[in-house]
């Protein structure tokens, strides 16, 4: 049998941005088609098939405007990985207070909504959702993105030709103080290490910094700690990997993510195996 193709399913709750993912995946160089009939994505794989010179990575939008979607999904996604296809489903998400505003700005109504009022609107498909978001490889929260950095950001995860061998890892630094991320799979706190803030001459330096990190990783317990972390990934990527896992965010959290959490980050990042691995960083709130 031929390989497979490989194929990311962006759906999620309205207003969250898929049409702005979408895009973005297009100018990455996927073949794009938004709201093509659940019943219709088998064959319409087979028909790619037929031009893979031209089409090597497909990205399919799917919503609720698709009436049989809900139920015929989880057939469907099994029948391609079946087939060898590489299917990550991308799940996009946000804040009940944020897809509200943004339905006022766009002053559009909420596919839901019916004769209610788009709060309505926005749980009904919630709730409905639920199963869909279980199935998600990825779910990326849009709650804090403008349209051009969730552009960037879907760059960031899918610019690269992917590899059916390698697993994709997000490394994420952040803040407590601005609230932990929302996509995160494994949330760490390290605020139990000295913190570098109460340091006069460290205080406005970075984790990115010869300084800091100094600071940071001359402390037994900081050793310990990654030693220990790492020992943990060992263990627990192979499964995540074994379980059909494409990606998976580790997210560090510090008191203001500037310091610690971004110095443990670039550290895990030299531990961990390169070749093995398409490791991302992000320093969400070191400039904040």
């Amino acid at each position: 049998m031929a390989d497979g193709l490989d194929i990311i399913v962006v759906t999620g709750l309205s207003g969250s941005g898929k049409s702005v993912v979408i895009r973005a995946l297009e100018d990455s160089g996927f073949f794009c088609i938004d709201n093509l009939p659940v019943a219709l994505i088998p064959k319409f794989i087979d028909l790619c098939q037929g031009y893979r010179e031209e089409v090597k990575r497909i990205a399919l939008g799917i919503d609720l405007r698709e009436g049989l979607f809900l139920q015929s999904w989880p057939e469907v996604l099994a029948e391609l990985r079946a087939a060898r296809h590489r299917v990550e489903v991308l799940f996009l998400d946000a804040a009940d207070e944020v897809l509200l505003r943004r339905f006022s700005e766009t002053r559009r109504p909420h596919p839901l909504a019916g004769e209610g009022s788009t709060e309505e609107g926005i749980s009904r498909e919630r709730k409905a959702l639920e199963g869909m978001r279980e199935l998600a490889d990825r779910v990326l929260d849009t709650s804090d993105f403008n349209v051009h950095e969730l552009k960037k950001e879907v760059e960031r995860y899918y610019s690269e030709q992917p590899s059916p061998r390698k697993m994709s890892l997000f490394l994420t630094s952040f803040g407590y103080k601005y609230g932990v991320p929302h996509d995160a799979d494994m949330v760490l706190d390290v605020r139990f290490l000295p913190n570098p803030f109460f340091v006069d001459e460290l205080r406005g330096k970075s984790g990115l910094e010869t300084e800091v990190e100094q600071f940071v990783l001359k402390r037994e317990e900081t050793h310990t700690f990654l030693d220990r972390l790492y020992s943990l990934l060992e263990f627990a990527l192979p499964q995540y990997e074994r379980e059909g896992k494409s990606s998976l965010t580790l997210a560090l959290g510090c008191t203001g993510g500037k310091h610690r959490s971004v110095v443990l980050v670039e550290d895990l990042k030299k531990r961990l195996d390169q070749g093995r691995f398409r490791i991302h960083v992000k320093h969400r709130d070191i400039d904040k």
